[in-house]
């Protein structure tokens, strides 16, 4: 799926009409395109939900902004080419709803030991626990970034980046709809059971964490936001395109239009952190500094040096590479064997979708040296998963490199070797540079303040939080975007925030 380039922030206002085009009705209390009231046992119980969804938003959703008015796009269907209408709203009045992507007629199970088989409409009885998990822990993401960002409205770089930060939560809250309703109508009182759970944990809470590690991690600033919806999101796409191409229909159909959204965080990750470099290339050319390394001299200018950026990006890389779970994983074998998930742009691949005789390369660790092993490809899902997530990353990095070669800085942002500041997987019990040296402890201690942010570097970032709240203006660590939100005007007032 591709992503939005700088001019096409956002899908058009008014929804297409054609073949693929499936309405949404704002009838129903719950917006869906499911024709949920032909369900009522479904349509209570989600019903039910509902009060439960609004108290933990109003709990843990963005704080100090409840009644902001926020210039927010809400779907009106799920055509890619057009399915959104803008206006301003209160966030809790925000119409989440249940939307799934049109179902094609004659849709066959694409990968596993049920390859051509017709697509299920229901759970398959001897998959329902292993299926159950893998909504749950994709549904578990969503609440979860909510919260990890629900503080960084008070020090917003801009109008515009706010409500961007806005847009991304009220979205993750609908993707929690999403794998809600598939909990609820196909999984009896133990999906019921679930959505609750889903909204009773919470992320970096010792008693009852999000599921995944990097769901309990900080997102203290600014920066680390960009960093996330850019690296950490797009853990989100790979795992939806993944789920995409699940043999259970209502998953797929679901993951696909989940992946529509997910292109819009991917777009604010990207072009949050280039605008970073942008700021900070523009800065250096005016005051003069020719050397990315001049810490002191390019922070007095009130934006962020290159290398703390490079680090930045190190940690967030390094954190997102561990939710894929371990390279070599029987787990993974059987979400793909069972056809329930496949792999990324599964049906465009070249073998025979099975694997079952099939190797894929892994680079382990083996009496302290790097090697890399042909290991059963059923066996190394994650791994190629993790391969192609590396790759995907790429396409950002080379565009952020291009706006600091045409400012004439020397300095390139690149991604750490697989193995750096691993904490799950083949790399968990070892120490790797981002060079991909492998390292004793005391090395690694040595180092690591060359690769991740110290404390003062975090204490510095801090420093440069502070709002920006005037229609049209930036924090001097930022510069402005090229288009406005669906082309408005500059200073357009992205959120109204005197009622806040």
């Amino acid at each position: 799926m591709s992503e939005p380039t700088p001019t096409e922030i956002i899908e058009p206002v008014e929804a297409i009409q054609n073949d693929a085009f499936v309405a949404v009705s704002y009838d129903d209390l719950i917006p869906n395109n499911v024709d949920l009231s032909s369900d009522k046992q479904l349509q209570r119980a989600l019903e039910g939900w509902q009060p439960n969804y609004i108290d933990w938003w109003k709990d843990m959703g963005p704080e100090g902004f409840q009644n902001a008015d926020v210039y927010l796009r809400t779907a009106v269907g799920v055509d890619p080419s057009g399915w959104a209408k803008f206006g301003h709203v209160k966030m809790p009045d925000y119409r989440w709803g249940i939307l799934l992507a049109p179902k094609e007629e004659g849709r066959t199970i694409p990968c596993g030991r049920h390859k051509g088989e017709p697509a299920w409409q229901e759970v398959p009885g001897e998959y329902r626990s292993l299926l159950r998990r893998l909504i749950v822990v994709q549904g578990d993401t969503e609440p979860a970034s909510v919260e990890q960002q629900r503080f960084l409205g008070a020090t917003a770089p801009s109008l515009y980046d706010m409500r961007n930060l806005f847009q991304v939560n009220v979205e993750e809250g609908r993707h929690l709809w999403a794998m809600v309703y598939l909990l609820v109508k196909y999984f009896g009182r133990d999906g019921r059971e679930e959505a609750q759970a889903l909204l009773e944990r919470r992320s970096g809470q010792q008693d009852n964490p999000r599921i995944l590690g990097a769901f309990n991690e900080r997102t203290p600033d600014w920066l680390s936001f960009f960093m996330f919806t850019y690296f950490t999101d797009r853990d989100g796409k790979m795992q939806l395109a993944a789920l995409a191409q699940s043999g259970f229909d209502p998953l797929s159909r679901s993951c696909r239009f989940m992946l529509t959204e997910e292109a819009h965080h991917l777009f604010v990750g990207e072009t949050g952190v280039g605008r970073t470099i942008e700021a900070t290339c523009l800065a250096m050319k005016a005051a003069g500094i020719t050397d990315p390394y001049a810490k002191e001299a390019i922070r007095k200018l009130g934006v962020i040096d290159l290398p703390t950026l490079q680090k930045k990006a190190n940690f967030h890389m390094s954190v997102t590479r561990d939710l894929f779970g371990s390279e070599i994983s029987s787990n993974a074998a059987s979400a793909f064997s069972t056809g329930l998930k496949g792999r990324f742009n599964e049906t465009a691949l070249d073998d025979d979708h099975q694997l079952e005789n099939a190797t894929y390369p892994v680079q382990r660790v083996i009496d302290g040296q790097l090697v890399t092993e042909e290991v059963p490809a059923l066996r190394a899902i994650n791994s190629r998963l993790l391969d192609d997530y590396i790759a995907d990353c790429q396409g950002g990095i080379d565009r952020w490199n291009k706006v600091i070669e045409k400012c004439g800085i020397a300095f390139r942002f690149s991604q750490p070797h697989k193995g750096f500041n691993r904490r799950i997987g083949e790399f968990a019990e070892t120490h790797v540079s981002p060079a991909g040296e492998l390292l004793s402890a005391q090395a690694w201690h040595a180092g690591k303040s060359d690769w991740l942010c110290s404390d003062e570097d975090h204490t510095f970032i801090n420093s440069l939080m502070k709002p920006c709240v005037q229609p049209g203006q930036y924090a001097s660590w930022i510069a402005p975007p090229r288009v406005g939100i669906n082309n408005q005007p500059k200073d357009f007032e992205y959120v109204r925030i005197e009622h806040s």
